[in-house]
Order: structure tokens, then sequence, then C-alpha cells
């Protein structure tokens, strides 16, 4: 298995030199951040990011994300365009070494979360989701600001967008993944890219928005879409796991059976009654995810592919992006380490 940590390029406080140092950290998960979505990445900033990594005794091989644009979602004439530049990007990104990419369907909003600093017990802070008080927002009042959502939308793009998607059933959303899938997976095939999925985060709909990708019967119905093992899953412990109907064990298991796991994001929530949340230490025993068990189930089906410690707290009085310091997420992936070693010895 391949231990790899999430880098925001130069603009984050993070600098190589201290991932580097993590023990049996061989890999930076990165993007093209500066590019908007569904134009071109520019091949020159590909090999530059990739020659900074690499210079740091790093590899890039697994890009996060290469965002959809909301035209191919919507199912708009002018998907064309961007569904044409998505192909470019990923024949560009393998050119420069990259396998695997992830990517999401979420409408409007990626991750969202009420809170990005809730104080824990030991006083450190992390990110949490209170259903109730995401039930009280309207996010189309003209102060509306929540973590995860595009903040480069202006009040009426944001209100066109959400007038737009009023008129898109969950059906009619999955028609248009399909058809966005069967276009862009035989490119995936032919240039060795393999595309994984991200669940959507918080998996079930918010502000009327739909979401799809979320249960074990969303990800069948996904391969069912396109048949190729190119067309995989980004598992993610956490946002699967903020669901109390999702078996995440069984459904782990299921893929990497299939082999559609191409990236896992291993994340602890603890989990709530009513599908709220708070994201914790990766220690099993701090939330709602058997980490132990999720680590013997990769193990078991030899699993070889991408692994990275997802959102960490913020501990030792560490200010930086919510849920992307180093500390914890460090911990995270000795923790993880230590785990993967024992079950191996």
């Amino acid at each position: 298995m391949k231990f790899s940590f999430r880098w925001y390029g130069s603009s984050d406080p993070i600098p190589l030199e201290y991932i580097r140092q993590i023990p049996n950290m061989t890999g930076i998960v990165s993007a093209i951040y500066s590019v908007p979505v569904g134009e071109l990445w520019p091949e020159k900033d590909i090999e530059t990011l990739k020659q900074e990594i690499e210079a740091n005794g790093m590899r890039f091989e697994v890009v996060e994300s290469v965002p959809v644009h909301e035209d191919i979602k919507l199912g708009k004439l002018t998907r064309t365009k961007y569904i044409e530049n998505y192909k470019e990007n990923i024949r560009r990104l393998a050119k420069a070494g990259v396998t695997t990419i992830c990517y999401n369907f979420m409408p409007v909003f990626d991750w969202t979360r009420t809170d990005l600093n809730f104080i824990n017990k030991d006083g450190s802070s992390s990110l949490t989701l209170d259903l109730k008080k995401i039930d009280s927002l309207d996010p189309l009042s003209g102060d509306f600001s929540l973590p995860g959502w595009d903040e480069s939308y202006s009040k009426d793009e944001l209100s066109a967008l959400f007038t737009a998607y009023q008129s898109v059933t969950p059906d009619e959303l999955w028609d248009n993944l399909g058809y966005f899938l069967n276009e862009i997976i035989p490119v995936a095939e032919e240039v060795g890219i393999n595309m994984a999925i991200h669940p959507d985060d918080p998996p079930y709909s918010i502000f009327g928005l739909p979401r799809i990708i979320t249960d074990d019967a969303a990800f069948q119905r996904l391969f069912k879409l396109n048949d190729s093992p190119a067309n995989g899953v980004t598992f993610c412990t956490g946002s699967l796991g903020a669901r109390n109907d999702n078996d995440i064990y069984t459904m782990l298991d299921d893929y990497l059976k299939q082999g559609r796991v191409h990236f896992m994001h291993t994340r602890n929530i603890l989990l709530h009654e009513d599908n709220s949340f708070e994201e914790t230490a990766h220690m099993s025993k701090y939330g709602s995810v058997d980490m132990v068990k999720v680590l013997a189930i990769l193990k078991r089906h030899n699993y070889n592919g991408y692994l990275r410690p997802d959102h960490g707290r913020m501990i030792w009085g560490e200010n930086g992006r919510p849920g992307y310091g180093l500390y914890d997420r460090a911990l995270g992936a000795s923790y993880l380490n230590g785990i993967w070693e024992a079950l191996h010895y």
C-alpha cells in the first residue's frame, strides 16, 4: 500500500520538506488549483508541480481533484466543451505519470460542514456537521457562507444554479453521470488512468439538492453505468461512515473484490443517531470507525493502491487550513502505518 498526503501547492502553509519527514510517506496528492473549473490545465504547471514533489523525494501519482463543471452535472448542451477539456486533462496528467484521479459529482457544494472549529474535550478542534443547524440555513441569503461551498459564486450565480437543479431529478443526475463516464472512461483506459469517484460528503441531500453517491445501492448502480475497472471509487471511511445505515466494512470488502477501490481516504468520525457527526482523532476508540478492521480488509485483499490520512484535528496550537493541518494528519499516518505493519507480522 502506498501512503500519501494531500498538499495544496505553493499556497499550502505546510512545506513539502516537512511532509517527507513523516515515516513511510511516499506520495503527494495534489492538483492545479489556480485553473477555473472546466478549463485546461497547462502542461507546464503540471510538470512544475511534479518536479517540486519529486525534488522532495516523493511521487506525484494521484490528483485530487479534477473538478466536474456544473454544466456536465446539469446535462446542458455546453457540457461537450467541458467534457473534451476533461479528457485532455486526463491525457496531460497521464503524460506526467499520474495514475489515479479523484473527483466528485456533488451539485454546487463540495464537502460541507457547519463548524470548522468545534472544541473537543481534549482542547483540540475539528470539523463537525450539525444537521439541526444546517436545516435552519438558507444558502440563498446574501450573507450565506458555509465550509465546503464554492465562494467563487456570486449570489445571482448561486441562485441560478439552485433554480437549474430544481428541475433535475436524481435519475436525471444519474443519466448525466453515466453520459460523462461513457465519454471519459475510454480515454482513461487508453492512457492508464483510474477514475475514483468520491462519495458525497455528507452522503445525503442538503438544501434540496440531489445527491446520488451515498450508499451501497448507489455504488452498485455506478459500476453498472460503466463496467470498466477504470470506473472506480475513492473509498472515504468518514464520508460513507456518516450514515447509520451504511455498513462500510461489507461495502469495502465487496468493492475490493470487484477491483473498484483505487484510493482510500481514512478518516474517523463520531456519528450521532441523526447522522450529525464530529471528526475525531484517527484512533478507532475516539470515533465510530474501526480502523483496524478497515486495514485488515485491505490486507486480506492485498490492496496495493493509495491511501491517505484524511482530515485531521488542529492540535498543539497549530493554525492552518481546516482539516488539513500537519500534526494530526502525521499522527494519523503513523497510527495507520503501525496497524499496517502489525497486520503483516
